[in-house]
């Protein structure tokens, strides 16, 4: 018994009368009664008293009912589900990030896909670029926020926004009243980077910017991601690059400064595959960009 002779069935279990049934189902009342009879012959079971003013169901036709209902009910429940799978209404979304990103833009386009999108659920996973790039291979994520972006020929690249690069100082540290510094304060201060693998890193384009700039930093000081270097700064043990949204939020025993000349900027974008077809993620990437251009 396939799905339409199951409707066949409960159009005339519910109906109880063979013509009513058919002009519900919009056919002709013969070819009905021959699919109700090709059903029990099928199931081996006689489903319907037939008797000359009325028909009735029979035990097996009860319970057949009583199936067939739930059954068609799931059917449709299900039919719903894909399609709004389909249009990006449900699902799962698996989003990797690097930590920095958390101060910017990202928080903003999460609150904005959450807002159109409530019913997708979003798996957020802080990783860096190198863990990033893995996981968007073997497919274990399906978009990064990256800084600046992956490099992969099987990767698409939005951009969303530039910063400029601050310098964090302990605030016990003596450097004046003002809001800028310059990079000659890093001869007698350990430069605290991350992460300390693996290479190359945000660490190698820090160090690049201040070679650019013309200074070759001699007191390098490596940990493994950003909360953990604002905390040795916090304590003292060094100053740290970073972008400009970190410090657009307080932390205690840190001022965040101006860097005079500027030694550079940094990226943040969003990263997914080329060959991915999920419509949540091309949802996603639109809330992304429109968020963006909102921003900037």
């Amino acid at each position: 018994m396939n799905f339409k002779q199951m409707t066949y069935f409960v159009a005339v279990a519910e109906e109880l009368h063979f013509g009513r049934a058919a002009e519900r189902l919009d056919m002709a009342q013969p070819p009905l009664s021959r699919q109700i009879k090709q059903i029990e012959e099928e199931l081996e079971a006689t489903l319907f008293n037939r008797g000359r003013s009325a028909i009735t169901l029979t035990q097996a036709g009860e319970k057949l009912l009583e199936r067939s209902k739930s059954i068609l009910a799931q059917l449709d429940d299900t039919k719903l589900e894909i399609r709004r799978l389909g249009q990006g209404a449900e699902g799962r979304l698996r989003i990797g990030f690097v930590g920095s990103a958390t101060y910017g833009i990202v928080p903003s386009i999460i609150k904005s896909f959450r807002a159109t999108y409530p019913l997708v659920n979003m798996n957020l996973i802080p990783l860096n670029n190198a863990q990033l790039q893995r996981q968007l291979v073997s497919r274990m994520i399906d978009v990064a926020f990256a800084r600046p972006a992956l490099s992969d020929s099987e990767f698409a690249m939005k951009k969303l926004v530039d910063e400029d690069l601050l310098i964090a100082v302990p605030d016990t540290m003596e450097i004046g009243t003002g809001r800028t510094t310059n990079l000659d304060m890093l001869a007698e201060h350990n430069l605290i980077l991350y992460p300390e693998y693996p290479r190359p890193s945000y660490a190698d384009m820090v160090l690049k910017a201040c070679k650019d700039a013309g200074y070759d930093v001699p007191n390098r000081v490596f940990t493994m991601d950003l909360q953990t270097a604002l905390s040795l700064v916090a304590i003292g043990e060094g100053v740290c690059v970073v972008p400009a949204s970190v410090g657009s939020a307080t932390r205690n025993g840190i001022r965040f400064m101006r860097i005079t000349p500027e030694i550079g900027r940094t990226a943040v974008s969003i990263n997914y595959r080329l060959d991915e077809q999920g419509v949540h993620v091309q949802n996603f990437v639109k809330v992304a960009q429109s968020v963006a251009r909102k921003l900037t």
